[in-house]
């Protein structure tokens, strides 16, 4: 059910980013910001539902998500839109995934994206995944533990940045998450901080 804002403030709130981060000069060449600005909202667009076992928080991989995304924008937007604009936007969100992106813009669009699984954003999102699942908070704080337990955090900061200051923002986000998990913890097993 696609009721309220949520997808086109997400598509914003991306965009946004996006143009922060090339205006902080990340990205050496000129930027397509068209391209980039459709890939944003393509992004947005509704994703096949994953299932996910018990316990386990859910997370639809960067790959996943683009290659949904060039698929759907290409059934929904094809004959709507200057077609060099959709062949630009299809090719960069194609090229996303890839490790590492040929494309800066790629690059540029794979550190944004990755930057909402951190922080208070990631929380959130993370709540509303495991909610549409049918799973709770006891699941979300057994997700967070063992992502802390087995390292997930570490590796995903190392893999899945390709600027340095977005892995920074990245990392202060992470000791954000974790205040959070810390907290969410103590009120589970009722000695909540004085």
């Amino acid at each position: 059910e696609l009721r309220g804002s949520r997808l086109i403030d997400d598509a914003m709130r991306l965009w946004k980013r996006i143009r922060h981060f090339v205006d902080e000069g990340l990205v050496t060449a000129g930027p397509d910001l068209d391209a980039l600005e459709l890939a944003c909202f393509a992004l947005q667009l509704p994703h096949r539902a994953q299932r996910i076992l018990s316990g386990k928080l859910p997370r639809l991989s960067l790959r996943d998500r683009s290659e949904q995304a060039a698929e759907l924008l290409a059934e929904t937007i094809n004959g709507f839109i200057d077609e060099s604009l959709l062949d630009r936007a299809i090719r960069l969100l194609q090229e996303t995934p890839q490790n590492p992106p040929v494309l800066e813009d790629a690059k540029l669009l794979a550190d944004a994206v990755n930057l909402d699984d951190f922080g208070a954003i990631g929380f959130v999102v993370q709540v509303q995944q495991l909610t549409r699942q049918g799973e709770g908070i006891t699941q979300l704080a057994d997700g967070l533990h063992k992502r802390e337990q087995y390292g997930y955090w570490e590796a995903r900061l190392k893999d899945s940045f390709h600027f340095d200051a977005v892995r920074q923002i990245a990392q202060a986000r992470l000791e954000h998450l974790r205040q959070i998990a810390t907290l969410l913890h103590h009120e589970i097993v009722g000695d909540g901080p004085a």
